[in-house]
């Protein structure tokens, strides 16, 4: 039987160029768990190929507006984020925004409060930061993470599209305002 992580104990730390391949190891799996049911095997493969590989991450990886963490249990990587800031970001929002551009832990850990531990990891950064607001796109069949922001206070303020291999998916655009300190 599976060991479950107490959340206590499940640590988040920041990915750096050594952790590349287990970086990509954990981006190609976790997106893979996310969407192979719903898209087909050609268009994932193609996506994971053009858009999970070494060389796109580690470009992702090294650009100075941009930083991924790893949520690890028992030395196992189980989850990633990863947060852009300024021109990294993926649409051309106000610099003081912070994006979660992805957010993923693996199937088996979720309901465990992995994911919730890596979206507290972009709080506060955005805090530390000095951000106005953090923004993300999620796929909109992805109802059950479209109620996952909902609930922690996140609305909608457009959609952009996305490409996954050789079909054009909607993305609903979602922010949250951060109260700032006086």
């Amino acid at each position: 039987m599976m060991e479950l992580p107490d959340t206590n104990i499940v640590s988040i730390r920041l990915a750096e160029a050594p952790d590349l391949p287990a970086l990509r190891d954990i981006a190609r799996l976790t997106f893979a768990e996310a969407f192979s049911a719903r898209n087909t095997a050609s268009d994932m493969d193609k996506y994971l190929d053009e858009s999970l590989s070494l060389e796109k991450l580690a470009a992702e990886l090294a650009h100075p507006e941009s930083l991924f963490f790893f949520a690890e249990f028992n030395g196992r990587v189980i989850g990633y984020l990863k947060v852009n800031w300024g021109k990294a970001q993926t649409e051309s929002l106000p610099e003081f925004a912070l994006e979660i551009e992805r957010i993923y832990v693996l199937a088996e850990y979720h309901g465990k409060s992995v994911g919730k531990k890596l979206f507290e990891k972009a709080f506060q950064l955005a805090q530390q930061k000095k951000m106005e607001a953090i923004w993300l796109g999620v796929w909109e069949e992805n109802t059950k993470a479209i109620r996952f922001y909902r609930k922690h206070g996140f609305v909608e303020f457009g959609k952009h599209l996305f490409r996954l291999g050789e079909d054009e998916q909607t993305d609903v655009l979602m922010k949250l305002k951060l109260k700032q300190p006086c």
